[in-house]
């Protein structure tokens, strides 16, 4: 049995100064506050103890896509204390996806994922954003079946445009196979965008970014979304996509229960500038920032989970309301709303997936399942 404990530890969505948690057999035993009932062999002293965070939306990292090394990929995010979440692919042939969703579906077996985001192909043309445009097309119902198929289970969320024909129909063929639906990379006004929530759609991918904008006698997706209870949005807070004052403005308007941060993280996360691709598009990273070559479309990011849970406590305050904000932002609300029962929040019988944070918010040690790594 492994018995942490630290200066402060964020146990099922409260902060406990001190706290600590007994761990075994890859789950949470027992937790409280003050000092633990036994001695810690994993003292902590003033760190902060926070679950694991999930990234629902992610791509890659350490130079490569998860759709050609997952488990390089899922390593380095790990390093930053990401513990759980999905798989992101972009828009490709029908046969390069089913062969990518197989070769997915089996590392989502083996642990190194919790499932596959299909990002595409069913997205809008209007805002393809840094997919293939001459590759994006509307749904049917043959590839949507032979998507599932090849998941066997492991797609656990869609991204489309509800515009598209066939679209609504699609979206209640998804859901009732117990798939996540986001509506993302979309034109669809605000009625389109209700239709979809009403068929079973409850995300919003990245909010704002590659979609209509709001105006206000044509108010689009973004205030349907916001509006609608049952819908969780996406916020790419890498300081590149958002600018912090749209962030505050979600969170006033909504709560950190209905926002889940998101990395969008392509192959150069970990890595620094240089040259990459992302779906057979070229991109080039300079100080940070992933564009298409020769564009100025923004082509998913280069941040890392720890990264958005320290600018979320600095745009909240830093007292324990924003920690628990942040907690729920980047482990809690993205963990519910794929359905990871066991992620999320550190509690009795639950994984023990936890981060140990500097006073700084810097990564110091990241347990996964029980296992400390590195």
């Amino acid at each position: 049995m492994t018995v942490i404990a630290a200066g402060t530890v964020v146990l099922d969505g409260r902060v406990h100064r001190p706290g600590w948690l007994a761990v075994a057999d890859g789950r949470i035993t027992d937790c409280g506050s003050g000092p633990p009932p036994v001695p810690p062999n994993a003292d902590f002293g003033d760190a902060v103890v926070v679950p694991g965070f999930v990234d629902m939306h992610v791509h890659g990292g350490d130079g490569v896509s998860y759709s050609d090394d997952p488990d390089r990929a899922a390593a380095l995010h790990a390093c930053h204390g990401t513990t759980g979440g999905l798989a992101s692919l972009v828009t490709a042939s029908a046969e390069a996806l089913v062969q990518q969703v197989r070769n997915l579906a089996a590392a989502t077996r083996r642990g190194v994922v919790d499932g596959i985001h299909l990002e595409g192909p069913w997205l809008s043309r209007a805002h393809c954003g840094a997919h293939d445009r001459g590759q994006l097309r509307a749904p049917e119902d043959t590839e949507v079946d032979a998507l599932l198929s090849a998941g066997g289970g492991a797609i656990r969320m869609v991204t489309l445009a509800p515009e598209l024909p066939g679209a609504i129909p699609t979206i209640r063929r998804l859901v009732d196979a117990e798939v996540v639906v986001a509506v993302g990379h979309t034109d669809a006004d605000y009625d389109q965008t209700q239709a979809a929530l009403d068929a079973g759609a409850t995300v919003g991918t990245h909010l704002f970014n590659a979609m209509r904008a709001v105006h206000h006698r044509d108010p689009g997706p973004v205030p349907a979304l916001l509006e609608d209870p049952r819908a969780t949005v996406e916020l790419i807070a890498d300081g590149v996509h958002l600018h912090p004052s749209i962030i505050r403005q979600v969170l006033a308007a909504v709560g950190p229960d209905r926002v889940a941060l998101v990395t969008d993280a392509m192959a150069a996360a970990g890595v620094g500038d240089g040259a990459f691709t992302l779906g057979g598009l070229d991109v080039d990273v300079a100080d940070g920032v992933a564009r298409l070559h020769g564009t100025a479309t923004i082509a998913g990011s280069t941040a890392t989970m720890d990264r958005l849970f320290a600018t979320a406590v600095r745009l909240l305050g830093t007292d324990d309301a924003a920690v628990t904000a942040a907690v729920r932002l980047t482990s809690t609300t993205p963990a519910r709303t794929l359905g990871l029962h066991r992620a999320g929040d550190l509690a009795i019988g639950r994984d023990a997936d936890l981060v140990v944070l500097d006073r700084d918010w810097r990564v110091a040690r990241v347990m996964r399942r029980g296992t400390w790594l590195g």
